[in-house]
């Protein structure tokens, strides 16, 4: 029996509508058709299964109820009066109750009269897409955000060593724009200068940090290899920091260091004036608190001051201290010791009680140290001690010239 040529049609068209239908089910793009009234009017499988309804719950549904898109109550009716439009991305909630985005794409629907009947819409979930977006731009913006607010430069080059990216407010201290550097070799543009070597490290893979000075700002920089997958270096980018301010004031400081220093060496010269009485003899008279560091800087200053005059006699006067400490009391003990080494005789004058109750309690042996009331006493001791030795002088010359 032969099949006439319309039956063949019939069964081909009936074929392709098979095919069809099979193709909007099974398609992997939740498709949506809806009227001009907004009601649903077909519903494939892909949107069952990434919003939850069922065809036939969804049909005849409005769509702007059963999927609102992102609070926006007209956002579907909007594309009933548009063609050719860019794709949509809103959110959904999804067919496990979470919070899904969506990118559609439309068609709207005509009649023979090219009156529109309503929209067929295709939405793919980008969900992923747009959270990758979301954190990039997240990161754009905070980096926008410190290279516009601290005095920084971020700037990264490639292989040959060209400006890739160059922004941040440093660029403002340095008399340049923003990009300015852009498209230029960093090895031309800074040929020369310290940080071309720290270039060529990083470009070889070595992570480096140093200062330099350019443009008249003083610079603090890191540079980072940045690697392919295959771990070859294929840029760098740096990081440099204007730290002119950090600079002056370091400096700034240190100058008022040095100057709060010399004062403190000018006070304590003061307190501990080491006073040549007349030839061979010093004296040095001691006001407030003695204590064991400022017994170690004067035993300095009085022993170096014993070998430069020659002196015999060196009087620690002590009837300005009102205290002492317990290694204090010894280290007067070691000086007077040390006194004695250079060839001299150390004297200890004005010693109060309570100083005096702290050297008995500590056991100190001052047997072989001269100690006297006061000044006057014992420059009257020097006096006789120093006749005592021009005499004995002459006595001996005596009778040699007899």
């Amino acid at each position: 029996m032969t099949v006439s040529t319309a039956s063949q049609e019939e069964i081909e068209a009936g074929q392709l509508a098979r095919r069809r239908a099979l193709l909007f089910e099974r398609a992997p793009l939740a498709i949506v058709q809806y009227g001009t009234d907004l009601t649903i009017e077909d519903w494939n499988g892909a949107a069952e299964r990434l919003f939850g309804p069922a065809r036939e719950e969804a049909l005849g549904r409005r769509v702007d109820d059963l999927l609102p898109a992102s609070g926006d109550p007209d956002a579907w009716r909007r594309l009933l009066a548009e063609d050719g439009a860019a794709p949509r991305v809103w959110s959904h909630v999804s067919k496990d109750g979470g919070v899904a985005y969506f990118e559609w794409r439309h068609e709207r629907l005509l009649d023979e009269r090219g009156e529109v009947t309503g929209v067929g819409v295709f939405g793919q979930d980008v969900t992923e897409r747009s959270e990758q977006l979301r954190r990039h731009q997240q990161k754009e913006v905070i980096l926008r955000t410190v290279t516009q607010t601290l005095p920084i430069i971020v700037w990264a080059i490639d292989a040959e060593g060209m400006f890739t990216f160059h922004e941040g407010k440093g660029v403002d201290g340095a008399g340049l724009q923003e990009g300015e550097h852009l498209g230029h070799n960093v090895f031309e543009l800074y040929a020369g200068t310290d940080g071309v070597d720290m270039l060529r490290r990083a470009l070889a893979g070595e992570a480096s940090h140093s200062l330099s000075s350019t443009h008249g700002v003083f610079w603090e920089n890191w540079e980072i290899p940045v690697r392919d997958e295959r771990g070859e270096v294929y840029s760098v980018v740096g990081v440099t920091l204007d730290i002119s301010q950090a600079k002056s004031t370091e400096q700034d400081l240190r100058t008022k260091l040095e100057l709060i220093e010399r004062q403190q060496q000018v006070i304590r010269d003061l307190s501990t004036p080491i006073i040549q009485v007349w030839e061979g003899v010093l004296t040095l008279p001691m006001i407030g608190v003695l204590d064991s560091q400022r017994t170690a800087e004067v035993m300095d200053t009085l022993l170096e001051a014993i070998v430069r005059t020659g002196a015999r006699y060196a009087i620690l006067d002590l009837t300005g201290v009102d205290m002492v400490d317990t290694k204090t009391a010894s280290y007067l003990l070691d000086l007077v010791g040390a006194i004695r080494l250079l060839g001299a005789e150390g004297i200890v004058t004005g010693i109060r009680s309570n100083v005096a109750q702290t050297i008995v309690s500590l056991g100190l042996d001052l047997d072989k140290i001269t100690t006297l009331g006061n000044l006057r006493a014992a420059l009257q001791h020097c006096i006789r001690q120093m006749n005592k030795e021009r005499a004995a002088g002459a006595t001996q010359i005596a009778p040699e010239r007899r």
